[in-house]
């Protein structure tokens, strides 16, 4: 399973449904290989649906093998119970579509890993009139997860949500008056933003956490690491970036898709963390964030400036994980 670290060995029923947003590559990959292979129900929200086809054939393949290696984690059913489901962060209308789909599909939702990302990319704005780095990362997520709460409320016990963010969170600035670029492109501070997008993460989680513990819903957050993945080709373009990529990897500076896959599985499956929120985890224990994204009156500022930003997108009590009607 790679590294010196490994997640919990559990069992998962079929009935157990994980949905988890870029799921196709990466970590997302070695996030829903393992937790489709512990026996639950993967559902994979990407874009092409070409590629995620591929991802789960992939998967399936990878699954056989590990069943001759007889790998303890394996589950003993014949198939994975793997799905693809299209969706695509940087547009709200496919934001909507996902949504409704998954609504109309009636059935029960227990985890939802928002781990899909992009990062440090040039400044660019989507069809909905955000920077794109703020909607990928955070608004979207935002988005489904409150439309999403009202299914979880009913799902039955420990239901989670995982938020993946990123230690980038402490080197950027915290201006809400700035939060949506909109100055000179040739001016945009691109890893300022990218920390941004996940700095907002955090502070989600501490939101919603305070909001929902209460009922059968956990939140946490984690940082993944610095992960050789997929993710790079957003700053294929950024000079300094690919060079200290380079640097990172000849030296031996970066993990694996699945040593960075390891807090992910771990916070979906490991039992122990069964009605435990407000968490940001680094490598798979409890990690202390920035004093700013802890900070409770910054936190509901930001919760605030968000519904205002959706506000043609979602209301208040759906957030909550109360039924809401737009």
């Amino acid at each position: 399973m790679g590294g010196k670290q490994s997640f919990p060995v559990v069992k998962l029923p079929k009935e157990r449904i994980v949905v988890i947003t870029g799921a196709n590559t990466g970590i997302g990959y070695e996030a829903a290989k393992w937790v489709a292979m512990m026996g639950a129900t993967v559902i994979m929200a990407c874009r092409s649906k070409e590629r995620a086809e591929k991802a789960m054939q992939k998967i399936r393949e990878e699954f056989q093998v590990e069943k001759e290696k007889r790998t303890p984690v394996i589950c003993d059913t014949e198939s994975l119970s793997l799905e693809f489901m299209e969706l695509d962060l940087s547009s709200f209308k496919s934001v909507r579509g996902f949504i409704e789909a998954y609504k109309s599909s009636g059935r029960a939702l227990h985890v939802l890993v928002c781990n899909a990302g992009v990062a440090l990319v040039p400044f660019t704005r989507t069809e909905d009139g955000f920077e794109v780095m703020l909607q990928v990362n955070y608004l979207s997520h935002f988005i489904i997860t409150a439309h999403l709460l009202p299914i979880m409320r009913k799902s039955g016990e420990d239901c989670r949500i995982v938020l993946v963010s990123s230690d980038a969170h402490r080197s950027c600035n915290f201006d809400l008056t700035k939060i949506n670029y909109s100055g000179d492109p040739e001016k945009f501070g691109r890893w300022d933003y990218y920390g941004r997008s996940k700095l907002y993460q955090i502070m989600q989680m501490h939101c919603m956490h305070r909001r929902l513990k209460e009922f059968n819903i956990s939140v946490n957050s984690l940082h993944p690491g610095l992960v050789d993945t997929e993710i790079s080709r957003s700053f294929q373009d950024y000079r300094l970036m690919t060079r200290l990529n380079g640097i990172a990897k000849s030296f031996g500076l970066m993990k694996t898709p699945i040593d960075g896959a390891l807090p992910i599985i771990n916070a979906v499956v490991n039992p122990d963390l069964k009605g435990v929120g407000g968490v940001y985890f680094k490598n798979l224990e409890g990690g202390y964030s920035t004093t700013e994204a802890r900070d409770k009156t910054k936190q509901e500022a930001l919760w605030k400036k968000t519904l205002e930003l959706l506000k043609n997108e979602i209301l208040e009590d759906q957030i909550q994980g109360r039924e809401g009607k737009m």
